[in-house]
C-alpha cells in the first residue's frame, strides 16, 4: 500500500543500499546497516534476475505505465498466470488498469484479459479450486491523499473457457490480502477491513480475518467462532503452515496500537488455526509474503534500511512521526525465514531492489529447492533512490530465480 496525508511533503536523503542474494552475507554499500544474517537449514543462492515487464516478450494488447507494481503469479494447468497493476504512478488515480497474462515458459506471455474500472484496483490474488481459476483485486478511489477501501471483486477462468467480467466478493471496505491452497487442499484466505483508518492516525481499529472456502466464493471463519484473529493496529497479513499442520503468520502493524508499531509474529495450533498468539517485532514486513519448505518458513517482505530497521522505534509509537521518516528511507525487498521455537524473525538475505519496491509473489521452480520471486522495483541498477521519490518514479516487474541448498 502506500503512506498518506502529511508525510507527502517531506523528502530527506539517507544512505543506501544495494543488495543480492548470495550465500554469503548480501554486499553493502557503505557498511553502515549491515543485517546480522541468521540462515537456517538452507543456503540461499540467487541464480538468476530478468525483467519482466516491460520486456519484449509481452503480447501487443499489454501497454504498460510508468507504475508496475501489486504483482501475482500461480502455476495453473500448465501455466503461469501473472496479474499486475499498472498505472502512471504509485498511488491511487482512475487510470489503474490490471492485466493479466499467461506463459508457458515465462518468457513469452498471452493475454488472458485486462480490468478498468475508472478507479484504483490493486492487490491481484490467484486461487484455483477445483478446476476454476479465481483472480480477486480490491477495489479503492482516485484520491493520493485518502486511503478509501471499496470492496473486493473477482472474475474467474473455467477450465477450458474465458476470463469471466468482475463480480462482488465483498462491498463494504474489505480488503483481501493472500489466499492460499495448503497442501493437503483447503483454501484459506487473510482480509481486513477498517483499512480507511490507516493513515488517520485516528486510533479506530482495523480487524483482520482469517477465512476458508470450498467453492472460491463463500468464506467463513476458520473454525467455529468470528474470524476476527486480530484487531488493533494490524493490515496486510501473510501466513503459511509448517510440516505439523501449525500456523505462522505475520501482520502487518502500521497504525498504532498496544503493542506498538511494526510487525506482529503469530502462531496458531494446528486443531485450532482460528486463535492466533503473536509477538511484537519493530520492523514493518510491508507487503509480506510466506512459504514453506523442508521443514523451514520463509517471508518474502519490504526491508526499511536504516540502523535498527524499525518502523517506530521500541514502544508504542506515533504512526505519524513513523509514516514521516519511512518514506523518506531507502527500502529492499528481502528474504527472511521464521524462527519457529522462538515466534521471531530472521533475516537472510536482499533481491535485486530499489526505490519503491517489494510487493512479492512466489512459486516453485522447475528444480528440487527452487522458488521464482517475482516482484517490482525501481531499476535495481539505476540511482539509489528513498522510498517516496520512487513511488514517483517508473518501476518494472522483475522474476528472481533463488536456490535453496541444505548446509
Amino acid at each position: 500500500m502506500k503512506v498518506l496525508g502529511p508525510v507527502l511533503t517531506v523528502l530527506l536523503a539517507l544512505p543506501l543500499l544495494a543488495g543480492c542474494g548470495s550465500d554469503a552475507p548480501p554486499p553493502i554499500d557503505d557498511g553502515t546497516f549491515r543485517p546480522v544474517v541468521e540462515l537456517g537449514r538452507h543456503r540461499v543462492t540467487l541464480l538468476d534476475t530478468r525483467q519482466v515487464v516491460p520486456s519484449a516478450g509481452l503480447p501487443s494488447e499489454v501497454t504498460p505505465q510508468a507504475s508496475n507494481n501489486n504483482v501475482d503469479v500461480i502455476r495453473h494447468e500448465g501455466r503461469v498466470y501473472m496479474a499486475w497493476r499498472t498505472a502512471p504512478d504509485h498511488f491511487a488515480g482512475p487510470d489503474t488498469i490490471m492485466y493479466v497474462v499467461s506463459s508457458s515458459d515465462e518468457l513469452s506471455w498471452r493475454y488472458e484479459a485486462e480490468f478498468a474500472l475508472g478507479t484504483d484496483v490493486r492487490e491481484p490474488r490467484f486461487l484455483a479450486v477445483d478446476g476454476t481459476l479465481f483472480l480477486y483485486m480490491s477495489v479503492l478511489g482516485v484520491s493520493e491523499l485518502e486511503f478509501m477501501p471499496m470492496g473486493v471483486r473477482y472474475a474467474t477462468l473455467p477450465p477450458g473457457g474465458s476470463w469471466s467480467g468482475l463480480s462482488e466478493l465483498y462491498g463494504d471496505d474489505t480488503l483481501v490480502w493472500r489466499p492460499t491452497t495448503v497442501p493437503d487442499g483447503r483454501h484459506f484466505m487473510t482480509a481486513y477491513n477498517g483499512g480507511e483508518n490507516i493513515y488517520t492516525f485516528s486510533g479506530d481499529p482495523l480487524q483482520i480475518h482469517f477465512r476458508t472456502s470450498t467453492d472460491g466464493i463463500n468464506w467463513t471463519p476458520v473454525g467455529s467462532g468470528d474470524s476476527v484473529v486480530y484487531e488493533g493496529g494490524g493490515s496486510e497479513t501473510a501466513y503459511a503452515l509448517a510440516d505439523d499442520g501449525d500456523l505462522f503468520a505475520v501482520i502487518r502493524v502500521e497504525a498504532t496500537d498496544a503493542l506498538g508499531l511494526g510487525s506482529r509474529v503469530c502462531r496458531a495450533d494446528r486443531d485450532d488455526l482460528g486463535s492466533w498468539t503473536c509477538n511484537t517485532d519493530f520492523k514493518k514486513y510491508d507487503s509480506p509474503h510466506m512459504f514453506a519448505y523442508d521443514r523451514e518458513i520463509y517471508l518474502v517482505a519490504r526491508r526499511n534500511v536504516t540502523e535498527t530497521g524499525y518502523f517506530g522505534g521500541e514502544g508504542l509509537g506515533n504512526s505519524t512521526v513513523a509514516g514521516l521518516r519511512y518514506v523518506t528511507t531507502p527500502k529492499r525487498c528481502s528474504l527472511w525465514r521464521i524462527v519457529q521455537d522462538e515466534l521471531r524473525v530472521a533475516y537472510i538475505t536482499d533481491l535485486p531492489s530499489n526505490g519503491d519496491t517489494c510487493f512479492p509473489s512466489v512459486i516453485e521452480g522447475s528444480e528440487p529447492g527452487e522458488f521464482v520471486v517475482y516482484d517490482y522495483s525501481s531499476d535495481p541498477d539505476g540511482p539509489q533512490l528513498n522510498w517516496r521519490p520512487g513511488q514517483l518514479g517508473p518501476t518494472q516487474l522483475y522474476r528472481h530465480v533463488l536456490q535453496f541448498r541444505r548446509r
